[in-house]
Order: structure tokens, then sequence, then C-alpha cells
């Protein structure tokens, strides 16, 4: 359940997070319950999705040229100009287009759930909810979270299709590289597990963002200002948890020397 608005639930500091923390268990739980509203989903599907789409993939189109760019450079010095696929493949591929990805979808999507669900509280619609007996989890949340844990990982492996079409082109423009060249030292070095790693990855974005997005709004009091402050909060948050999940991820499954591994 929801806080209640008043002085007994200040939204900030530890009860925020907190709150959070526990919508993600209650969103689980009434998912396995069915008790989703499914008709809500597929309109948070195209906000989350084809709404998101053309600045997902201007971003990882630019941030595949930039990374080929910059790895090239080092690259040509070494005389191991033809790896830069590979090199691709290790760093853009496996990190940083879900990174670029789900962070574009935080500050769109985030902000947009937390916007939304905070002017229903501070406007008591909310208790209206409660009211004609409606659980918010099931009417507002479970089907934004249902959204973005559909739609993020299928951003991100478009991101990556764009991605690597960005690097073909800067190293066939900049460095004369082929792009026969660059997409088989993509492929000798991207790996199977790699791409189940970002789906996997995907998932766990999008329940954050979901989550971040919807807790900050359910716990926003006061007025428009504090509306406000709740969206950019919440994109803030969303970037911390994506990297952090990303370390985590890095850190348990990564391919760190036996004696470091945690």
């Amino acid at each position: 359940m929801a806080p209640k608005s008043g002085a007994n639930s200040h939204p900030y500091g530890y009860k925020r997070f907190g709150f959070t923390l526990l919508l993600i268990g209650q969103v689980w739980l009434h998912l396995i319950q069915g008790k989703t509203c499914w008709r809500k989903i597929s309109e948070h599907l195209f906000k989350t999705g084809p709404a998101s789409m053309i600045p997902v993939l201007l971003v990882n189109v630019m941030g595949g040229m930039i990374f080929t760019i910059q790895t090239a450079r080092q690259l040509e010095s070494l005389g191991a100009l033809n790896s830069v696929g590979g090199a691709f493949a290790l760093a853009f591929c496996r990190e940083l287009a879900p990174i670029l990805t789900a962070s574009v979808v935080a500050g769109q999507v985030g902000s947009a759930f937390a916007a939304e669900i905070g002017a229903m509280k501070v406007t008591e619609q909310i208790d209206a909810l409660y009211t004609l007996k409606t659980d918010p989890i099931d009417y507002l949340i479970l089907p934004r979270v249902l959204a973005c844990c559909a739609m993020v990982p299928i951003l991100i492996v478009l991101g990556l299709v764009f991605g690597i079409v960005g690097g073909i082109f800067a190293a066939a423009q900049f460095y004369q590289v082929p792009p026969l060249v660059f997409l088989d030292s993509v492929r000798n070095f991207l790996k199977t597990a790699d791409l189940i790693s970002l789906g996997f990855k995907g998932i766990l974005f999008g329940v954050a963002i979901g989550t971040i997005g919807c807790g900050w709004g359910m716990t926003t009091y006061g007025g428009v200002k504090q509306v406000g402050e709740s969206a950019t909060a919440a994109v803030v948050i969303s970037g911390i948890a994506i990297f952090a999940i990303d370390l985590a991820i890095s850190l348990l499954f990564g391919d760190l020397p036996m004696g470091k591994r945690v």
C-alpha cells in the first residue's frame, strides 16, 4: 500500500528509498497474483518504447562513432587498427550501449512516471482510487513497470545495432577500415552470452526505472514545485541505480581473476 499523505508520511530521506524497495516486492507479488490492469500496459508500452526510440538511436549512433574514433586513434598508433571492431565489441556492446540506452529511457520515461503519479498524489487522485477500492499498485504502477521491463531490452538491442552502424561509418570514413573487417572483429569478440547479458541487464534496468519513477511519484507531497523536484530526483536516482546494477553484474559475472571475484 502506498503511504497516505500527511505529517506521518514525510517522503524524503530513507523513507522514500524504503518505500521504493518495498514497492518492488509489491509489484512482483501483485504480478504473481494476476492483479494487474492489462489494458493499461499497451499505453505505457508505447510511451516507453516507440516514443523513446529516436533519442535512444541518436545517442547510440553518436556514441558508437565517438567511441570508434577515440579507440581507433590509439590502435592506429599501435599498428592494430583492424582490431577496432573487437575493442568496440568489448566496451561499447557490452557496457556503453545498455547504459546509454537505459539513461535516455530514465530521463524521458522515469521522469514522466514520477511527474504523472506525483501530480495525481498532490491532487488527491490517489486517495480517490482508494475510495473506489482500486489499488494504485495494480492500476498505476504495475503496468508501468512491466512496460519498462518489456521495452528497455528491445531498445538496448536496437541501440546496439545503430551503435555498430555508427562505429562502422566512423571507422570507414576516418580510418579507412572496411565494414566487413570491422564486423568480423566484432563477431569474433562478441559472444552469445554477451547478448543474453544485454537482455538480463535490460530487464533489471527496466525494473529500476519503473519502480523508482513510480516510487518517487507516490511519495510526492505539496504542490507543483514538489512534483518537478520528484521528477528530477527520479532521473538522478535512476541513473545511479543503472550504474550500480551494471557494476554489480560486472563484479558477479565478469571475467575477473578468480582471486579477485566477489
